[in-house]
């Protein structure tokens, strides 16, 4: 088992250890990444196999391939029994390029593009602005140049909105409600799932004019063209299209307070009374002492927006409430990772 910082030795001096494993934590992520990269989990998906028929299968260096899988079983991510290699329960569920619920995309968003932009944190802590690079212009709008990189980048969000939707259906009463929009739901892939969950809903996705073919072609693939309505424009600058619920999933957290404000306010003067805005993200604790991912995606966010932070679920709360909303609620989503935040408009 990891030690902990502070944690004291046997002999009553307190262990080093957990210092030197935290500051060589990396070695430990770009293991699984790369694992994600060359296909392994997928490939053990289909049933075990030994440490010969893994390295031709995947192309790994006699070398290095027995340390590779076994580290990988130290990290509890492989089983190995009788010389055989199975994925775990976790990795079988999640790293299986095969399943719905599949979350390399954003792995390998990570490994593609993350290691590089946190190679400048130092930098970064101190001119408060992004990875040099990486800050001619936003972030998005990088991606969105080009039309591999915004499919790569929209597979990857997936991964998150197909299993935070099923979530949402469950932990929202959508009993009184028809119809939602997904402000910024990229290729709609959370917008399919919701409705595949909760058949009476009908969906519209709003996001940028260059989305729109990414949409049309998942949509098509779901199935779901009949149900769910592509809206392009800016949420800043256009007018957000009408319904009974309007979805922010992992757009707050894009930009300052100041723009978080006017999105929510503008949420609102859209809403008729009655409607909600349920909105989530990564949110940090309102002691800013207990959920350290959140707090280690502030950081994420410094080394690739201009302005992004996670914020805490106090300031979330303030938003909507300023904003006009009432009955304000939270819940957590994806094994407490993200958090929702429902706000009703009343009359």
């Amino acid at each position: 088992m990891t030690a902990t910082v502070g944690q004291q030795t046997s002999s009553g001096a307190v262990s080093v250890r957990p210092l030197i494993e935290l500051g060589t934590a990396f070695w430990a992520a770009k293991t699984l990444l790369s694992a994600v990269e060359v296909g392994l989990f997928t490939a053990l998906a289909t049933g075990p196999a030994d440490e010969p028929a893994l390295s031709h299968r995947l192309n790994l260096h006699p070398r290095c391939s027995r340390d590779f899988l076994d580290a990988l079983v130290a990290l509890g991510v492989l089983e190995r029994a009788a010389g055989s290699y199975r994925n775990t329960a976790a990795a079988d569920r999640y790293l299986d390029e095969q399943k719905a619920t599949y979350i390399g995309g954003w792995m390998r968003l990570a490994s593609k593009h993350l290691f590089r932009a946190w190679s400048g944190l130092t930098e970064s802590l101190r001119t408060g602005k992004p990875h040099i690079g990486w800050d001619s212009q936003d972030y998005f709008e990088r991606l969105y140049e080009d039309l591999e990189e915004r499919r790569s980048f929209m597979a990857a969000m997936d991964a998150w909105t197909t299993n935070i939707a099923v979530e949402l259906a469950e932990g929202l009463d959508w009993r009184e409600h028809t119809t939602f929009v997904d402000v910024g739901g990229a290729r709609g892939n959370l917008a399919a799932c919701l409705i595949d969950a909760v058949p009476h809903l009908r969906g519209t996705v709003f996001d940028m004019p260059e989305i729109a073919p990414l949409f049309e072609e998942h949509i098509t693939e779901r199935g779901a063209t009949d149900r769910i309505d592509f809206v392009a424009g800016n949420f800043f600058t256009d007018p957000l299209p009408t319904a009974d619920v309007l979805l922010f999933g992992h757009i707050l957290h894009d930009w300052d307070a100041a723009k978080r404000r006017i999105l929510i306010k503008k949420a609102h003067d859209t809403l008729q009374p009655g409607g909600i805005v349920v909105i989530y993200d990564r949110m940090i604790d309102d002691d800013r002492r207990e959920n350290a991912t959140a707090l280690l995606t502030c950081l994420n966010l410094l080394v690739l927006t201009p302005a992004g932070s996670e914020y805490t679920v106090a300031e979330g709360r303030s938003y909507a409430r300023d904003a006009g909303f009432a009955e304000i609620s939270t819940f957590a989503l994806f094994d407490g990772l993200e958090t929702a935040l429902i706000a009703r408009k009343t009359g």
